[in-house]
């Protein structure tokens, strides 16, 4: 008898490995999706400040800004529905 050729009919992995398959494309799929959002936050945050100082609406200090950027970071980055806080202090206090 000579084998000429030999094919796979069937190829699966045990559950375990499966799984651990599955949950590394799941955490790559959501790396992925985080760093979009990140970098739209980004842009839309240099977008901000750079009206804000174009318009001269108001005069941001550095550590104004850097409240700013933290601020809105949160919030655009966040996955979590934004709740509106009104300031009465100042940074200085």
């Amino acid at each position: 008898m000579e084998v000429i050729e030999a094919r796979l009919a069937h190829l699966a992995y045990t559950a375990e490995i499966a799984q651990a398959m599955l949950r590394q494309q799941q955490a790559q799929a959501i790396v992925a999706a985080r760093q979009t959002i990140v970098d739209g936050a980004l842009g839309m945050v240099h977008m901000a400040l750079d009206n804000l100082v174009q318009s001269g609406l108001v005069d941001l200090d550095e550590e104004r800004k850097a409240s700013m950027v933290n601020n809105l970071m949160v919030v655009l980055a966040s996955d979590q529905a934004a709740h509106p806080v009104v300031n009465t202090g100042t940074l200085y206090t």
